[in-house]
């Protein structure tokens, strides 16, 4: 079956507002991502929250690369999205004071 591809714009916000409104519940959280989310699609997650992290500390991409054991490719998409200041990565690291 294919994508109802007008309709996914609709089908993200309704996530965003769905996290929006469970995120004071780190339990709801974990259990939602859990079940939305396949084993590997969560670990890719987190793995990228890594990159962002390790890179935001000052690690070169082959450290990160070394220590995660990911490609360059993957690091270096992370790198990519953490030079928008105004972006979801630095905003997030800010509000975490990190």
């Amino acid at each position: 079956m294919k994508h109802i591809s007008k309709k996914i714009p609709e089908y993200k916000q309704e996530l965003v507002e769905i996290f929006s409104k469970i995120n004071s519940s780190k339990e709801l959280v974990a259990l939602f991502l859990k079940d939305i989310l396949t084993p590997n699609e969560f670990e890719a997650l987190s793995l990228r929250w890594q990159i962002v992290k390790k890179l935001n500390k000052g690690e070169t991409h082959r450290s990160v690369v070394g220590d995660l054991g990911l490609g360059m490719s993957t690091v270096t998409r992370g790198s990519r999205m953490l030079r928008n200041k105004n972006g979801g990565f630095n905003l997030v690291l800010k509000k975490l004071g990190k």
